[in-house]
């Protein structure tokens, strides 16, 4: 159906007044009621592709070569209204982001409308009778409620599945899924991932699904192109690169997610085997980098033999959703009802659950971020749940938060070493500016950032290294105590393992305690100490990674844990 010649992209670089190669030279091809799998890390060219498929890019700074070969057709001899045509009815996409691909300004209903009205010259009318039959085709609860719904009114799985039903209003040949379950629920993502394949077996549609996670396209795919700087450096089977990967690329994505079935002390990172200090795709589970059952249990005896750090006693956070009148009570979201759970010196304290299920407002919480409706806070023998402002900011230097999006929780108009300069002035830190800058180049080279980066802005750096530059901030004040909220849950499987790592060496180092916030159980089971299962608003289950994995007590344990792709 879909055949790539020689792809080459090239874009202009306004700046420089110079020409930069995106995409190499690339062939592939797309089989009628297939799935081709693209992976690879972000920049490494598969958006790019995809888009060029789409003839999205803005020409005027994008050069194309090469042939892209729809059923015989050249796309890229087509004009603009001509292409018109084909896209989003005969090749249609789902993008990344549905929050900013959606308009906020529009209903959801509307915006489908709009696309079946475009291209089948439909009446209003029976334009809404096919969208709330497309809301039932890709499992939307109330269809009628959600067709005049914005989109700031529904979940983010949700949200997706409004975004397949615009690609599939037309009823598309080919579908191009643009990483469709980047930072979605592991359970929502398995949803979205068997919704996808039912629509496109009833409806015999080709299928080009982009991710970075290796797992899930071997999850969906028939066939995988992995891609790496422009180029496409491994293509065959699913299960032929699952199970036999030949390119040194290509087995560093497969290694460097976590695993639940291992108890690894580091991850390993692609450049391990891009450089060929790992060659063998197992070589790196060699017993000095297992954790020994022994081990596990010397570093319980150690941790669980102090004092917690942190009580949290029947502590609830509630947020009213109606005003009382005639003295009729009120209704709450009970985000987290009456939790109790302690934090131990130097323990990494899993905490995981789906979207909102209370996770995050549970660690603004402690933090009186969010001020809680009743319980206690206890930290280090001191109740805070009702001190002062300036007594909690006093406080604040020894708890700390890394924040889930590294770039909306920087200073966009800081440069970065501004941005970890700033706690120590706030909190009179060091004797001088000098001193306190002398101590912002000691903490990037901690992060292995590099000291020339002070003086760039957030926006100059890729997603990996602002997470560096957060995690820097954090650990200016010397804390005691971070809470980590779902800090790689958006990142390259690659980068995630390197900021994993980082966490690590650093709690060894400085004796730190976390509460690891997550959605993603491997991630939670490689780093924790212990877990926490949280689900509307309550603790479901607590116990060490081993049990929690082998013999889960609760149900929606068992449902996390059956939805971990390759599992």
């Amino acid at each position: 159906m879909l055949n790539v010649e020689n792809l080459s992209i090239d874009f202009f670089n306004r700046d420089e007044k110079t020409w930069f190669k995106a995409v190499k030279e690339i062939n592939f091809n797309v089989k009628k009621g297939t799935v081709l799998g693209i992976v690879g890390e972000s920049g490494s060219g598969k958006s790019v592709t995809s888009f060029s498929i789409m003839r999205l890019h803005d020409e005027r700074l994008a050069k194309i070569t090469g042939d892209i070969d729809f059923e015989n057709i050249s796309l890229l001899s087509l004009d603009s209204n001509e292409i018109r045509q084909f896209r989003g009815n005969q090749i249609s996409m789902i993008f990344q982001e549905p929050m900013t691909s959606l308009n906020p300004v529009f209903t959801c209903g509307y915006q489908v409308a709009e696309a079946i009205i475009l291209h089948q010259k439909v009446s209003k009318a029976e334009a809404k009778k096919q969208t709330i039959a497309l809301f039932e085709e890709v499992q939307l609860p109330r269809p009628e409620k959600i067709f005049d719904s914005y989109p700031h009114q529904i979940s983010g799985g949700q949200k997706q599945r409004v975004m397949i039903a615009i690609a599939l209003s037309c009823n598309p040949k080919l579908l191009i899924a643009d990483e469709p379950t980047t930072a979605l629920d592991v359970t929502v993502q398995k949803t979205i991932l068997q919704l996808l394949l039912k629509l496109k077996e009833e409806r015999q549609m080709a299928m080009i699904f982009i991710s970075h996670d290796l797992g899930v396209v071997h999850e969906i795919a028939d066939e995988v192109a992995v891609m790496y700087k422009g180029e496409i450096v491994e293509q065959g089977t699913s299960n032929e690169i699952f199970h036999h990967p030949k390119h040194p690329y290509t087995k560093g994505l497969l290694a460097c997610r976590p695993s639940p079935a291992l108890q690894l002390k580091k991850l390993p990172v692609v450049a391990d085997f891009l450089t060929g200090k790992i060659e063998d795709a197992s070589a790196h589970l060699n017993s000095n980098n297992q954790i020994t059952s022994i081990e596990i249990e010397k570093r319980r005896n150690e941790l669980y033999a102090k004092k917690p750090i942190l009580e949290i006693k029947d502590l609830s956070t509630w947020y009213p959703i109606k005003n009382g009148f005639f003295n009729k009570s009120k209704e709450y979201v009970k985000a987290v009802d009456k939790i109790n759970f302690n934090v131990f010196p130097g323990e990494t304290l899993g905490l995981v659950g789906e979207s909102g299920c209370g996770k995050t407002t549970l660690g603004r919480s402690i933090l009186r971020l969010i001020q809680p409706t009743s319980g206690s806070i206890i930290f280090e023998g001191q109740n805070i749940t009702n001190v002062n402002k300036a007594e909690m900011r006093r406080l604040r230097k020894d708890m700390q938060i890394i924040f889930q999006d590294p770039y909306a929780s920087l200073n966009p108009k800081l440069t970065i070493g501004q941005s970890i300069l700033e706690p120590l002035t706030v909190h009179n830190l060091f004797a001088s500016e000098a001193e306190r800058k002398e101590k912002v180049f000691e903490l990037l080279d901690k992060v292995d950032l590099k000291p020339e980066h002070y003086n760039r802005y957030p926006h100059e750096f890729s997603g990996g290294q602002r997470q560096r530059v957060v995690i820097a901030r954090a650990l200016a004040l010397e804390p005691k105590f971070i809470i980590c909220d779902e800090s790689v849950s958006a990142l390259d499987v690659s980068v995630q393992a390197q900021v994993l790592n980082l966490i690590k060496d650093l709690q060894r180092e400085f004796g730190l305690t976390y509460i690891f916030i997550s959605h993603d159980l491997a991630v939670i089971k490689h780093i924790s100490d212990r877990i926490l299962v949280m689900n509307k608003g309550k603790i479901e289950e607590e116990g060490f990674p081993k049990d929690i994995f082998y013999a889960p007590k609760a149900a929606y344990t068992k449902k996390l844990i059956d939805a971990i792709p390759g599992t």
